[in-house]
């Protein structure tokens, strides 16, 4: 499931659409235990700020700057980056990992 990082920061003005994303690590929890015979693994990709081509249209380069300083990395992710983390979860390289909120964010959600 795509989560977002705003389910556990909190953004001004963000409230429900935070609340949206919270509520799908409750339906992991609950789906990890309903499926759990069937083998079927359920984890929640939290992605932070991510550059797109939509930024460009919507944000000035204060905002771009505003966003970069909230992430200790000091810069966006990359659609890349989300879909790599995407790829591992889906892979047999994750088959231990079950049940995890996995945070794609350059460490904004830890501060």
């Amino acid at each position: 499931m795509t989560g977002s990082i705003a389910s556990v920061k909190g953004f001004p003005g963000f409230s429900v659409y935070a609340a949206s994303k919270a509520a799908l690590h409750s339906f992991a929890r609950g789906w990890l235990n309903e499926l759990k015979g069937r083998n079927i693994r359920v984890n929640v990709l939290s992605p932070g700020q991510i550059a797109t081509p939509i930024q460009e249209q919507l944000f000035d380069n204060d905002t771009k700057r505003y966003f970069e300083s909230l992430i200790p990395r000091g810069k966006m992710g990359y659609p890349e980056e989300i879909a790599t983390a995407a790829l591992f979860l889906a892979s047999d390289d994750s088959s231990f990992v079950n049940g995890v909120g996995l945070y794609v964010d350059g460490g904004t959600s830890a501060i």
